[in-house]
């Protein structure tokens, strides 16, 4: 099959949607599928050819934070399918006209909701009711990555109610090579001069940018690491975004400012080794968390993970088995539950050693890309039946 995928974020951008578009496509690839990327030029970067699919990172008309307009994906006739990683404003509307003036059909993996407030919630919603409504609609498949979010915390419920045969679940996965117990973060340690038997290591992973602001989290989890008055805690962050010096200046204000270390953006290669230093991963989400990827990859490399109960993720972190669920958005829940798991190394153990297990039986991705692929044969199978 010759297929396009459209995404708004992509890697080096380090955030769920762009790392699953990338494992998507080198998967695709891998199977050989002839798998095309279309994305956003940003920061000079290139046009490339990388595990045998190619990136087409194509300049913009129009810029509004994370909506882009790139008139080139007007020209997509030529693929079989296009895959539409939603949301994308401005991107989705350019494919939904695609299959209205030329036919060409597309499936989008419903990765989240846009949610704002003030002017920017105003604008989502009025956006909802015209050109999501449209978009959503014209699509041949939608996917969701867990029917826990869809059916109970996302804006789907009324595609679902509507039209529910057009909505089907395919999970996100994890690369279980690269995101591994066997990595070694010792390198990670030494470079950010974390002693080995000395430091307690909590890793946050995510971007930190007004995109991602609203899922809320890492002022509590900052706030928590200060209740909790150990010094010989380290908190690694993540990922990159304007909103990093306002979280550093809170963790001064905090008093923990030397324990908070910033290690911006990061390679989807390098992730494991950042994962492989940590003690515990948190994922502390307060509004909401439609699949939680960071939870995945913590649990492949065996690392217990923290996350909010909330619904998505909640389906995918087992309380009490593979890591510990916290009330969204409690700073005392949050602090408590880091401090037992720091205090229990053989509990920590088994976590990881039953996350890993969970990850290589649902996760991993040679299980999800089948479905996937299943997924574009049912879709192509139709179109000829109609045509």
């Amino acid at each position: 099959m010759r297929i396009a995928h459209v995404t708004v974020t992509f890697p080096p951008y380090y955030a769920g949607t762009g790392n699953v578009c990338y494992h998507n496509a080198r998967l695709l690839a891998a199977l050989g599928h002839e798998v095309v990327v279309y994305t956003a030029k940003f920061n000079g970067e290139v046009s490339k050819t990388v595990h045998g699919f190619k990136i087409e990172r194509l300049p913009y008309l129009l810029r509004v934070g994370n909506a882009l307009l790139l008139p080139r994906l007007l020209q997509l006739s030529h693929y079989d399918l296009v895959h539409l990683h939603y949301p994308f404003i401005f991107g989705a509307e350019m494919i939904w006209l695609s299959r209205q003036l030329r036919g060409q059909p597309y499936v989008l993996t419903y990765h989240n909701d846009l949610r704002g407030h003030g002017i920017r919630g105003l604008i989502f919603a009025v956006y909802r009711r015209v050109w999501a409504k449209a978009v959503l609609n014209g699509a041949e498949r939608v996917i969701v990555t867990t029917w826990d979010y869809a059916l109970t915390n996302s804006q789907l419920r009324p595609l679902i109610q509507s039209d529910p045969s057009c909505v089907v679940e395919v999970p996100n996965g994890v690369d279980t090579a690269l995101f591994s117990p066997n990595v070694n973060g010792g390198e990670i340690r030494k470079k950010h001069d974390i002693k080995p038997n000395f430091h307690h290591v909590v890793l946050f992973a995510g971007a930190m940018d007004a995109a991602h602001h609203l899922k809320g989290g890492l002022p509590q989890l900052l706030k928590a690491i200060a209740c909790l008055g150990n010094p010989n805690i380290v908190l690694l962050l993540v990922g990159g975004g304007e909103k990093i010096l306002a979280y550093a200046a809170l963790a001064r204000e905090l008093g923990i400012g030397e324990q908070t270390k910033f290690a911006g953006w990061i390679s989807c290669e390098a992730m494991g080794q950042y994962y492989a230093a940590a003690d515990i991963v948190v994922q502390p989400s307060v509004l909401f968390e439609p699949f939680g990827m960071v939870a995945i990859e913590a649990m492949a490399c065996g690392k217990p993970i923290i996350a909010s109960n909330l619904p998505g993720v909640r389906s995918v972190v087992s309380d009490g088995e593979d890591g510990l669920l916290v009330r969204p958005g409690d700073v005392e829940d949050l602090a408590e539950k880091i401090q037992m798991l720091l205090d229990d190394p053989q509990r920590r153990r088994e976590m990881g050693e039953r996350g890993r297990d969970k990850v290589e039986e649902k996760y991993a991705w040679p299980k999800i890309i089948p479905r996937l692929v299943r997924v574009y044969e049912e879709v192509l199978a139709n179109a000829t039946a109609d045509g």
